[in-house]
């Protein structure tokens, strides 16, 4: 756990052509804010240039949806920003990429979340995440060197927007796995709850039927999530809800993954509305994030 230390030491940092979630997390912590310059080799290859001289609290300021190239520049910027000054070093990724390969589902297959959180915890003092998909593990710790990683979560913030936008509504979650984010976005805006179970039987084949809970019949529904990829779990939950008797459907995740074609399908299977937090850019974005994780950071 890097030590604490006063605002005029710390510096946000994040990548050329990728400001907007480092600028707003530096306005919203009222600190300084500087980019790491980009360029590109005809062979791939990057060079990377970043602020000569950094302070002692360094927060590089990335989410990693899309993230393969990224990770690589991490690998650089890292030592580098420790090289120029930097003792206390914080990756602040709203998205945290491979966390959901959690384990091997045949002979030889890499378990991507804990090579992948293993590496940024030895790269990084301390990383600080929102809603990381961890399903079969409890914390970061399973998977980081103990301290070094912070699951922050959105859901009471999901629920307080569902509220306001859909007063009553009956928040669902669209399989088991959601279960943890719906129960803590409803407890928090004191609104109903649902589970449905999944069966999923490939990435775009899974089936969704509503487990227990809340009554549906007349009630707006609003699926709850952590991740919309592909849409399929979302809109199979949607024609659940709307088979029994729901009167409306609208949707909420964490991360925004999902293209403009999937997010099509999602309304042609009845979803009215969908909503994000800005942790990955997307038309859907609602919810801000910087608030959650300023405050986080403050008390590091």
């Amino acid at each position: 756990m890097p030590p604490k230390m006063a605002d005029t030491d710390t510096l946000v940092l994040g990548f050329d052509g990728d400001m907007a979630g480092a600028t707003t997390l530096a306005q919203t912590l009222g600190v300084p804010c500087a980019a790491i310059a980009r360029h590109e080799f005809p062979d791939g290859e990057c060079c990377l240039t970043l602020p000569p001289a950094l302070p002692p609290r360094v927060l590089l300021q990335r989410s990693l949806h899309q993230p393969n190239a990224k990770l690589a520049e991490l690998a650089i910027a890292a030592p580098a920003a420790r090289a120029l000054g930097a003792k206390a070093l914080v990756l602040v990724a709203p998205y945290l990429a491979y966390m959901r390969q959690d384990m091997a589902f045949k002979p030889g297959q890499a378990v991507s979340q804990r090579h992948i959180a293993g590496w940024l915890g030895q790269l990084f003092d301390q990383v600080v995440t929102v809603d990381p998909h961890l399903h079969r593990i409890h914390s970061l710790d399973e998977v980081m060197p103990a301290g070094r990683g912070q699951a922050l979560t959105a859901a009471p913030l999901l629920g307080h927007w569902v509220a306001q936008q859909v007063p009553g509504a009956v928040l669902v979650g669209p399989d088991e796995e959601s279960g943890q984010w719906v129960a803590a976005a409803a407890q928090a805006a004191g609104l109903a709850q649902a589970v449905c179970v999944k069966q999923r039987r490939g990435d775009r084949d899974v089936s969704v039927a509503l487990h227990h809970g809340a009554p549906l019949q007349g009630r707006a529904v609003v699926l709850l999530d952590d991740v919309a990829s592909s849409g399929h779990t979302l809109m199979e939950a949607a024609r659940a809800c709307l088979a029994q008797g729901a009167a409306s459907v609208d949707a909420v995740v964490t991360h925004a993954l999902i293209s403009a074609d999937a997010q099509a399908q999602l309304h042609a299977a009845g979803v009215r509305r969908f909503w994000s937090c800005d942790s990955v850019p997307h038309p859907s974005n609602a919810v801000a994030l910087a608030p959650l994780l300023a405050a986080a950071l403050k008390g590091a």
